[in-house]
């Protein structure tokens, strides 16, 4: 029998999503070589078109690029796709963010992998996340495509026990797929890497969006309020843009010059700022999965995060856990990990955490579901 042709939908490059870009790459990259004697696994993405952001004197830039992606999304993708779908036998969709896609598909020889349920929060919890109405009809669109598909995979217990608690999907779809390491990601250094203005050790380390649910207003107080006692200190922030309010608080804070942001680093860079962290912090109120966590264990470094179900699944006995929102509790942890690194979880245990977490598990699990689901037809 000839492999089967299976089509991997990207998200558009241009939406700066990091961690869902190498979710797919990831994906791709393992199929191609792990299992090309019964899938051909091929990228499909179609070109970003920028239509809001060319129109003269557009008075607001953001809400240009938020029009492009919505176009984008919901208009140049299902079109591409229809033109596209004949060539191949089965569709996995990377970000459930795109579930929309599966309205032009094939349901019942397509998969979505979910994330989180962040999308869908404005219509199970519309009193703590409320949206005007076109924003959740865009939603209930999303939504729909993803209960249509014929499988679900999830990266961690806590995404299903959400996904059955607000009854979004048929639980007999979901598929338990965690997400893995990229090979950069070693406690074996790489010819060393110049990262320009890279602050003297020590550092704390945040790798991540600005997004709200990412608390960087506590991130940013547990810094200030560490620094206040170790006024060497450093804070590098890799990935998302400063809000208002973030900009705000930081020149509040007086901790501006003590910050260096980074963004579009390379696997390799971002492994050598793991491995040269004093801790990296992750001080989130809700996460998927939280990919820097394993990430930064599997570079030998010292984790330290809020204490949500998820993480303590994903990170174990490994890391350091802290209450979100409690302050003094983080800078008291913080402070004595930096006077007696001794204290924290040994690298022993951080790498046996890593190393239950690849990416060709990840990529063997998605495709043999492909596999039955078209064998089953």
């Amino acid at each position: 029998m000839l492999p089967a042709r299976l089509a991997v939908l990207f998200d558009y490059p241009e939406e700066g999503w990091p961690s869902m870009d190498l979710c797919a790459q990831m994906l791709l990259q393992h199929l191609q070589s792990d299992h090309r004697q019964t899938l051909v696994a091929s990228q499909i993405c179609p070109q970003f078109v920028r239509r809001c952001q060319r129109i003269p004197g557009f008075a607001n830039k953001h809400s240009a690029f938020n029009g492009d992606r919505l176009l984008n999304r919901f208009w140049d993708y299902p079109r591409y796709l229809r033109s596209q779908k004949q060539q191949f036998d089965l569709f996995h969709v990377s970000d459930h963010t795109y579930a929309q896609l599966v309205h032009v598909l094939p349901p019942e020889r397509t998969g979505v992998y979910c994330q989180d349920i962040d999308a869908f929060r404005s219509l199970v919890e519309p009193a703590q996340e409320p949206r005007p109405a076109w924003y959740k009809a865009l939603a209930n669109r999303i939504l729909t495509g993803l209960q249509q598909a014929a499988v679900i995979f999830y990266s961690t217990v806590a995404i299903r026990q959400q996904l059955e608690h607000y009854r979004l999907v048929d639980p007999a779809r979901l598929i338990h797929a965690p997400l893995g390491i990229a090979e950069e990601f070693s406690v074996h250094p790489q010819p060393d890497l110049a990262i320009a203005g890279l602050p003297p050790q020590p550092f704390l380390l945040h790798v991540g969006s600005c997004i709200p649910r990412k608390r960087i207003d506590l991130l940013l107080e547990i810094f200030a309020g560490l620094r206040s006692r170790q006024p060497r200190l450093s804070l590098v922030k890799v990935g998302g843009d400063w809000t208002a309010a973030q900009q705000q608080q930081i020149s509040q804070l007086g901790i501006g010059t003590s910050i260096l942001h980074l963004h579009d680093l390379d696997r390799l860079q971002l492994a050598a700022l793991y491995r040269q962290a004093s801790a990296v912090l992750l001080t989130s109120q809700a996460e998927g999965f939280g990919l820097p966590i394993v990430e930064a264990l599997a570079c030998g470094a010292l984790v330290v995060a809020s204490d949500l179900p998820v993480l303590r699944e994903v990170g174990g006995s490994a890391i350091a856990y802290c209450p979100l929102g409690d302050i003094p509790a983080w800078v008291a942890q913080l402070e004595q990990f930096l006077i007696e690194p001794a204290l924290a979880p040994i690298a022993p245990l951080r790498q046996q955490q890593a190393e239950k977490y690849a990416w060709s598990a990840h990529a063997a699990t998605i495709a043999q579901t492909y596999l039955n689901l078209l064998s089953d037809q």
